[in-house]
């Protein structure tokens, strides 16, 4: 059954033009058209040419937003002993062993990101069928299997991100929240299009990028010219 369309998301698709944008006119849709009544966030959606049923054409890794996600990141620490003062005196939220693994199965989710030292990650296996589903497995990939526990909790306190293509092929990820001014969101939406590239996976054949497009949380898609944001000089500063 098709998903009825609100009024309001009817009007404010009106405003977008079937083209691709130049990036930062884009992002200026992208804010105009935030009318929810909560901070939206930013997102882009990326269609890439790879089929991720093959290992040699996944994608995972993080990116470092340089203007930062504007969301409060809660870290969660699994370790042993002197680790987990470590990942306390760090700012994690939560830190523990055995005790949070248990925690931790019996439901308690109060984090938006794990870390986990390697040593344990053989007891941080069997909550592989809880967190897999949930994007929050520890993995060396995503920078969350680390014995530097202080170093990763700022890291991901200060704007970095885990991102992965679905089994389709299409990256989903969060860059900001759509109040950030619009020379912001681009800074971070460039980041993202670099690690993209950055990562491009050993298998991917033909054309790599088939589709970018950005949007509120509430909002219409907008398409952005990828050729136009590889091409921007951006200073970070």
């Amino acid at each position: 059954m098709a998903k009825k369309v609100s009024r309001r998301l009817q009007e404010l698709q009106k405003k977008v033009e079937d083209r691709a944008y130049q990036p930062l006119e884009a992002l200026q849709l992208l804010k105009e058209t935030a009318t929810a009544k909560f901070p939206e966030s930013a997102e882009a959606h990326i269609r890439l040419g790879i089929d991720p049923k093959y290992t040699d054409q996944q994608l995972r890794t993080t990116v470092s937003l340089p203007k930062g996600t504007g969301q409060v990141v809660r870290v969660a620490v699994i370790a042993k002993g002197e680790k987990v003062k470590e990942a306390l005196n760090a700012g994690a939220d939560i830190a523990g062993s055995e005790e949070l693994i248990d925690e931790i199965q019996k439901g308690m989710m109060d984090f938006d990101c794990l870390i986990a030292t390697p040593d344990v990650m053989p007891l941080v296996a069997k909550l592989g069928r809880l967190l897999g589903p949930r994007g929050l497995m520890p993995s060396p990939k995503g920078g969350t299997v680390t014995a530097d526990v202080a170093q990763a909790i700022a890291e991901f306190k200060g704007g970095k991100l885990e991102f992965r293509a679905d089994r389709t092929g299409i990256v989903h990820v969060m860059f900001g929240k759509a109040a950030f001014p619009a020379e912001d969101l681009l800074l971070n939406l460039h980041a993202l299009q670099e690690t993209v590239d950055r990562n491009r996976p050993s298998g991917a054949k033909g054309r790599y990028w088939r589709s970018l497009y950005v949007s509120a949380t509430m909002g219409p898609s907008i398409e952005v010219d990828i050729s136009v944001l590889r091409d921007i000089k951006l200073d970070a500063g």
